[in-house]
């Protein structure tokens, strides 16, 4: 096994053989919704993001960081390749706030192909991202661990939709496209620099928890969720109790002498909050 594999499944918590099955799979992607939150921090701190491989590996591995979909996405590629999956990402445009046209391709979600099927997995897309991989088939239901999603097809376009309160929304269009890392240089700087990028401005973290439930953040506002329904909310009083948040129900590193914060940059970050 590699040093970045083992370096990996300590960040995530995984102690079983891997192979290339769907059992595998479907395990390596939920430890890593549950170990790893999503979280944009260094896009309103503002800190430039790298897509390169170490880069990854340094911010979400060994300094205990999160990510949004270029890096969280990118470092789990990797980890099914060198696993052995054949495995790529494409580019989806995100249409979950019912945009009035459609969106740049600004979300990095990977395709599988494993045993003649070929398979969706994605673990950056906040808190409706999907916690197992689906078939890539059209109009058929799938059940993951945190909610029904399903798939629909119109030519070479792909949708993904997940269940909410009995109603079907859309999150992403998608195609089967060969993209190239210039193509997600691009994405992601867009994402992090076009001043009307939501992620500019709102804090958003979240981590999805083995039980189904997850733990969401948007700016001070803290939620603990079980399926739909809200069982904890919580509203932050200051950047103290937002830091020591963070640290205990996120998991997140805040040390690390790059990729690690202060109080006092958390303060500055969050003082138009």
């Amino acid at each position: 096994m590699s040093p970045f594999l083992s370096a990996y499944f300590a960040r995530t918590g995984w102690q079983q053989p891997v192979q290339v099955d769907i059992d595998t799979l479907r395990g390596l992607h939920l430890h890593h919704n549950c170990a790893i939150p999503f979280e944009n921090i260094d896009v309103v701190m503002p800190r430039d993001i790298h897509l390169d491989d170490q880069y990854l590996v340094d911010k979400l591995v060994t300094a205990r960081r999160g990510g949004y979909c270029f890096e969280q996405n990118g470092l789990f590629e990797r980890v099914l390749r060198e696993v052995g999956f054949c495995v790529r990402s494409v580019l989806g445009r995100v249409v979950l706030a019912n945009p009035p046209q459609m969106p740049p391709r600004t979300h990095r979600l990977l395709l599988v192909e494993l045993n003649g099927e070929r398979w969706i997995a994605d673990v950056g897309f906040g808190g409706q991202t999907l916690t197992a991989p689906i078939r890539l088939i059209a109009n058929e239901e799938q059940e993951t661990p945190h909610g029904l999603y399903r798939l629909l097809s119109e030519s070479n376009e792909w949708v993904l939709q997940f269940l909410h309160h009995e109603h079907w929304q859309s999150m992403y269009h998608f195609d089967l496209t060969t993209q190239y890392f210039s193509d997600y240089v691009m994405g992601n700087f867009w994402s992090a620099h076009w001043p009307q990028s939501h992620f500019r401005h709102h804090l958003l973290m979240c981590r999805h928890l083995p039980d189904g439930g997850k733990l969401t953040l948007t700016n001070f506002n803290f939620t603990h969720w079980q399926g739909d329904h809200v069982k904890e909310q919580i509203h932050l009083a200051d950047p103290q109790a937002l830091y020591q948040l963070m640290q205990e129900q996120f998991g997140l590193g805040v040390d690390h002498p790059k990729h690690g914060f202060s109080l006092a940059e958390l303060t500055a970050m969050t003082r138009d909050y």
